[in-house]
């Protein structure tokens, strides 16, 4: 298993270097649809220092939907996809490294530079440096979750018409949670309250779809391929 995750790691990262334009899409839809609200809203800073923490996360898990749709779906056309199912011990074990590393991938290319350029966009909605650090924070915790239940939703909707709309409707209800918990905690952080209970749920989040989204990705993918 562990042979077949470094593997397909490995490739999913070249692949990404290579086709710079579509890895990038994300990060830009990220920056540009934060930059425009500040334009749409006004200069006041006091009312963007509080939309600041939603507008972030709202846009971070909406780029993030962007690249899900290919994730699997260039890897069932050209038949890569069978030849990773089956490079493992078994097929069961080789799913879920193969679900594993798709999703981190994923958050290599799209959730963590979403994370690292979080601090500059909160600047430019004029937030402190406390809150700054843990928007930071929250979204070091909430991307990945956003990658592992996007992993999820693109198995669900491997091979399947219109499985774009699908796959919206069937991730983005289950990021409301982390999308409530991350921006929370910016604010609680902004109002002078603790955000630990905010940070100990996204947390609890974390490890629970860590667990359980590559098991159900795994036999999603291999109920697609068969």
């Amino acid at each position: 298993m562990t042979r077949v995750f470094a593997t397909v790691l490995r490739r999913d990262l070249r692949l990404a270097a290579r086709r710079r334009s579509d890895a990038l899409l994300p990060v830009a839809f990220f920056v540009v649809a934060v930059s425009l609200f500040p334009l749409g809203i006004g200069p006041e800073p006091q009312t963007l220092r509080q939309i600041a923490p939603g507008i972030v996360w709202v846009c971070a898990l909406l780029a993030a939907m962007l690249s899900l749709g290919a994730m699997y779906s260039g890897d069932l056309v050209d038949g890569s996809l069978d030849q990773m199912l089956l490079s493992g011990p078994t097929p069961g074990q080789a799913s879920l490294a193969v679900a594993a590393a798709k999703s981190l991938a994923h958050w290599l290319v799209t959730g963590l530079p979403l994370t690292i350029l979080a601090p500059l966009l909160g600047v430019l909605f004029g937030v402190a440096p406390a809150p700054i650090v843990a928007l930071t924070a929250s979204l070091l915790l909430g991307t990945p979750i956003l990658s592992l239940l996007g992993g999820l939703g693109a198995a669900l909707t491997l091979g399947v018409r219109s499985g774009g709309v699908l796959l919206l409707l069937l991730v983005l209800p289950l990021c409301i949670p982390t999308l409530i918990f991350g921006a929370g905690a910016v604010v609680a952080i902004d109002s002078g309250l603790s955000a630990r209970g905010h940070f100990s749920l996204l947390g609890a989040l974390l490890i629970l779809t860590m667990l359980l989204a590559p098991l159900a990705t795994a036999a999603a993918l291999r109920i697609a391929t068969e």
